[in-house]
């Protein structure tokens, strides 16, 4: 089996342009292209697209009452990149950066909810050693 070159999530949100907008203050997202409303982003090199749902299959997590996803984030400074989303407007109570004893070694991680209803694990690189 063929393995992919890359994978990618999209999140659904009511409002693609706004929610770009948000993307880009609290993460440094940057615009790759905009059909209005499925917007495709790079945050720090990883595309991440937006959609409004309409009458498709899926939904937003305020229309079906919890997260749909879960994002994972590898980043050098985690507490940097949560604090940047939480001064932005970001839930980040639900559970701080902190370190956390893994098979592999320490690993710094927290979590954020988005103004949107996503929920973010933002980590050290510590996992991907070796990869």
């Amino acid at each position: 089996m063929e393995q992919p070159s890359q994978i990618s999530v999209m999140l659904a949100v009511p409002d693609a342009p706004a929610a770009a907008e948000w993307y880009a203050e609290a993460l440094g997202a940057v615009e790759l292209w905009n059909l209005g409303s499925v917007i495709g982003l790079s945050v720090g090199g990883a595309p991440l697209f937006l959609g409004e749902p309409g009458n498709n299959i899926w939904n937003t997590p305020a229309a079906t009452g919890a997260p749909t996803v879960r994002v994972e984030v590898f980043v050098d400074d985690p507490d940097a990149f949560v604090r940047r989303a939480v001064e932005a407007g970001a839930d980040g109570s639900f559970d701080p950066v902190r370190d956390h004893a893994m098979p592999w070694g320490t690993h710094r991680q927290g979590s954020f909810l988005d103004p949107f209803g996503h929920l973010w694990f933002v980590g050290d690189r510590s996992p991907l050693e070796g990869v």
